[in-house]
């Protein structure tokens, strides 16, 4: 695969060093899993809108990068589905009472903390719909939906048992934000000893060098970044 997206982004000594290494490849194994990561309201919205209208109402939007992501992520769910593999939501835990790993940082701006702007009824209402997933990729029944409260996946969920109880040895990823979540549960499968393959398409973020440059380390340490279509050619490939 030539023409990177992350290309732009290297200097000359990062090419040259980059032409001296040996290819790092995984590839995909016998029995994968989709994982789709934080597919929720909160970074959508209601309506697809450039990211500095959307955080106007909606504060974690992605903007437009998101609702472009869409259609592919739907492509790569529907091929998952034919092929019969484990599909895993992930969402945040949001009705607990227990903070998120930012809200608790951040505890006295929060409604009811001491530096706390005046209750916005609105706002209210966006943050109880904020984890709900979107209905492009709602989950069907039999497909399993976890709640986190940390970055990763698989941080105080039980996603690794539900992994080795299928017996799988890849795991596909797409969702947000690919510095974030993304990375950090491609980063905690690959200490799984999972091999990791990121669809370039189906994963987005908010700003466009951190997306490339996470893109560009995860494909050099961690797993495979691949283009859809080699995604849809491996799932075709699985037999049930």
């Amino acid at each position: 695969m030539t023409g990177r997206i992350w290309d732009p982004y290297l200097t000359q000594s990062d090419k040259d060093h980059l032409a001296r290494s040996p290819d790092k490849r995984v590839g995909g194994g016998a029995r994968p899993a989709l994982l789709l990561v934080d597919l929720y309201r909160a970074v959508f919205g209601d309506k697809p809108e450039p990211m500095l209208d959307a955080i106007k109402t909606w504060p974690s939007s992605c903007g437009m990068a998101g609702w472009n992501a869409l259609p592919h992520i739907q492509r790569l769910l529907q091929a998952s589905r034919a092929a019969g593999i484990p599909i895993v939501h992930i969402t945040m835990l949001s009705d607990s009472g227990m903070l998120g790993w930012f809200d608790a940082a951040h505890r006295d701006s929060l409604p009811g903390g001491r530096g706390a702007a005046a209750v916005d009824e609105a706002a209210l209402e966006r943050k109880r719909r904020s984890a709900e997933i979107m209905d492009e990729v709602k989950p069907l029944a039999g497909e399993v939906v976890l709640k986190k409260t940390a970055p990763s996946a698989f941080w105080g969920t039980p996603l690794a048992g539900h992994l080795t109880f299928h017996q799988i040895d890849t795991l596909i990823v797409c969702g947000e934000a690919t510095s974030g979540c993304v990375r950090a549960s491609v980063v905690d499968a690959a200490s799984h000893r999972y091999r990791v393959q990121v669809v370039e398409e189906c994963v987005f973020d908010r700003h466009e060098a951190t997306h490339a440059l996470n893109l560009f380390d995860i494909n050099q340490k961690y797993g495979d970044v691949v283009p859809l279509s080699a995604a849809l050619d491996y799932l075709g490939g699985i037999r049930r």
